[in-house]
């Protein structure tokens, strides 16, 4: 999972790049107000990207992550069903 949310991460910011570059190095030649408004779309690109690849899918354990407690780290699994009860 964390491979897909980091390929759709540099897809973006590439396409943001990108955006910027086609924006000033060709479109502002026939129109500055369709490069400014590239550009306004390009600048919402980074939040978006920041927040899919921060994203958590519902595999993954961030909340009971292994404590180094072997007794605690026991118990959280069996509270998720992960293991049984001994």
């Amino acid at each position: 999972m964390y491979a897909r949310r980091r390929h759709v991460y540099l897809a973006m910011m590439g396409g943001c790049v990108g955006l910027f570059v086609l924006a000033w190095g060709v479109v502002r030649l026939w129109s500055v107000p369709a490069a400014v408004a590239m550009c306004l779309v390009a600048m919402v690109i980074p939040p978006v990207a920041a927040v899919v690849a921060n994203r958590r899918g519902p595999d993954d354990r961030w909340w009971d992550d292994p404590t180094g407690d072997p007794q605690s780290d026991e118990w959280w699994d069996e509270l998720d069903g992960r293991k049984g009860p001994r």
